[in-house]
């Protein structure tokens, strides 16, 4: 066995494992949030399986899918804090019926 069999040997496991751990945290997650960061999780470890694979195949046809991947997990992260960001600026109780002041003159 050759030292790059080894490495990608060992690459591979170490990508399986913490895929399985991301996944393990999407199904058990007790927040939506916590679900949102381990899919985010997910999308950077299908980017660096495929940077991996890149580097040892010596191919140069999936970079712009990298690329196009780390966008979407990129604006994924910042619409989701923007609208955590949002929510927490104006808490909204549900058990209490929202009192309306009418004005009429």
């Amino acid at each position: 066995m050759s030292y790059v069999e080894i490495m990608t040997w060992g690459i591979g496991i170490l990508l399986v494992a913490a895929s399985l751990l991301t996944v393990a945290r999407i199904v058990i997650g007790p927040s939506v949030l916590d679900r949102v960061v381990a899919s985010d999780v997910l999308v950077s470890i299908v980017v660096c399986a495929l940077g991996a694979q890149t580097a040892l195949v010596e191919g140069k046809s999936t970079m712009p899918l990298l690329i196009t991947l780390s966008l979407i997990g990129f604006m994924g992260s910042v619409a989701v804090a923007r609208f955590v960001a949002r929510d927490r600026d104006y808490p909204v109780d549900f058990d209490e019926p929202e009192q309306v002041e009418e004005e009429w003159p």
